[in-house]
């Protein structure tokens, strides 16, 4: 019998961009919906954070001040279930 090996989880980066002092956090199908607080280290108004994941397909969007946006730097999204859009982020096996 073959030994399956277990997914490598990818390190995976995502940024939002707005101005500077917002509060900015992302929430996806990788936390459960639980928000994960991104940082503008530079107060350049980019707003980053860094996830640890295993290759799939993932739903997420950005809670930003209390308002859940799409990202709109990427192209892929399909609609949920409250009548909106959640963006998809899709982690491939190296």
């Amino acid at each position: 019998m073959k030994e399956v090996k277990p997914a490598r989880r990818r390190m995976v980066g995502l940024e939002y961009r707005d101005v500077v002092g917002r509060s900015v956090a992302v929430a996806g199908s990788f936390s459960d919906w639980s928000p994960r607080t991104m940082k503008d280290k530079d107060n350049s108004g980019v707003y980053r954070c860094r996830l640890l994941l295993e290759p799939g397909e993932y739903q997420y969007k950005f809670l930003v001040d209390g308002q859940w946006r799409t990202d709109s730097s990427n192209p892929d999204f399909v609609p949920n279930e409250y009548g909106s859009l959640n963006s998809v982020l899709v982690v491939v096996k190296r």
